[in-house]
């Protein structure tokens, strides 16, 4: 028009991607909670929680435990080298405690019915334990995430009570963390008969506890990865490596402990049988444990970042076929099999696609790093290079 450009919005392929998944993702919730839980899932009174409890709750939990691990590593522990790291592993936490929560809504036939725990006590329920907890660390999670905006604000008297404040937090919230990440496994302790011998163990909340502290160090690493390619700066090689050098101990002990508990309890022999169960088994372990365990015991890997990123990676990916095989697979035998349906799968990859969404524009408008690798490196991602 009269030799005047208009420049249109340009929308990149994984904004694109986005949109489209909140798109459908909102569409399906519309008719969950217009027509109730038959009408989107595949879920039944005799298979009452799948997609939506395995991937949404227990690993969104699970994934989050890198904050409480990287906080009391620098505030209990004065490991004060990784303080760099602290605020993106506390942001990741909180997104992913909000997304429990929204996902935790979708799945109860009566959300609105959520804060009963809260005034309807049950102690002698491991649910009333878990539901406490995770209220309280989304609370304690929301107070060290708050620090962020009130510097961003330039709020310096809620900061410095903030600042105040942020031991007694983080000691309260390595406990409720723990309690809870335990707890999630002492849910499935009531299913004895049900749930197949593979994964149903006295055990189950120490495993579930030192596979989310696995998880939480892996998280960390892929979110440092990702987040530097994405918003423009330097990847921080000494403490990614560092934190490697923790995952392959974390791993070791937890490789340690699940094939102690096998022979414990004589069924190592289950995971080599022809069924659906050990082949899935045998990929959680392989994905999960040995292979991230095999990389980072090779020192040229463990010091570079494609390395340490397919190791963590690797790590997550089995964590979450970890959690899924406890809470869909190892009950199929004993109930019926079960295929998420097509809203499930849409409205968990909208929480995913929620989650990285809300990280990066914290990011980007929240001071969530450091000044030296943050906004000061920005245009630099190209010097992002494997070592």
């Amino acid at each position: 028009m009269n030799g005047i450009a208009i420049k249109r919005p340009r929308v990149s392929f994984w904004g694109a991607v986005f949109w489209i998944l909140v798109g459908f993702g909102v569409a399906t919730a519309f008719v969950r909670f217009t027509h109730g839980l038959g009408s989107v899932t595949n879920l039944s009174d005799t298979f009452p929680w799948g997609l939506w409890i395995g991937f949404d709750i227990l690993c969104g939990v699970g994934l989050a435990a890198g904050g409480f691990t990287i906080t009391a590593i620098v505030y209990l522990f004065h490991l004060e080298q990784f303080r760099p790291i602290v605020r993106p592993a506390i942001l990741t936490a909180f997104l992913g405690y909000l997304l429990v929560v929204v996902g935790l809504m979708f799945d109860l036939g009566r959300p609105w019915n959520i804060w009963h725990p809260l005034v309807m006590w049950n102690p002698h329920s491991v649910m009333f334990e878990i539901a406490w907890c995770v209220t309280l660390y989304t609370t304690v999670l929301a107070l060290e995430f708050s620090g962020m905006v009130f510097e961003r604000l330039g709020w310096k008297r809620l900061l410095e009570i903030q600042h105040a404040v942020t031991i007694p937090l983080v000691i309260l919230g390595v406990i409720l963390s723990t309690l809870h990440q335990s707890s999630l496994g002492a849910l499935y302790l009531i299913v004895p008969g049900k749930l197949h011998p593979l994964w149903y163990t006295e055990r189950l909340p120490v495993i579930f506890w030192l596979s989310a502290v696995c998880a939480g160090l892996a998280m960390v690493i892929v979110e440092s990865r990702l987040s530097a390619r994405a918003l423009g700066r330097h990847l921080e090689m000494p403490l990614i490596r560092k934190l490697g050098s923790a995952l392959l101990g974390a791993l070791g002990v937890l490789a340690v402990f699940r094939l102690r508990d096998l022979f414990a309890r004589g069924v190592f022999g289950l995971a080599f049988t022809p069924s659906y169960e050990a082949a899935l088994f045998q990929v959680e372990f392989l994905l999960g444990i040995v292979l991230p365990f095999a990389l980072l015991l090779v020192p040229r890997l463990r010091r570079s970042a494609n390395g340490l990123y397919a190791a963590s990676l690797l790590t997550v990916l089995g964590f979450i076929a970890n959690r899924l095989n406890v809470s869909i697979t190892g009950l199929e035998a004993s109930q019926r099999h079960y295929i998420p349906a097509p809203g499930e799968i849409l409205v968990t990859l909208m929480l995913v696609a929620l989650g990285f969404g809300a990280f990066k524009l914290a990011a980007k408008y929240l001071p969530v790093y450091p000044p030296e690798t943050g906004g000061a490196h920005a245009g630099v991602a190209a010097s992002v290079r494997s070592k």
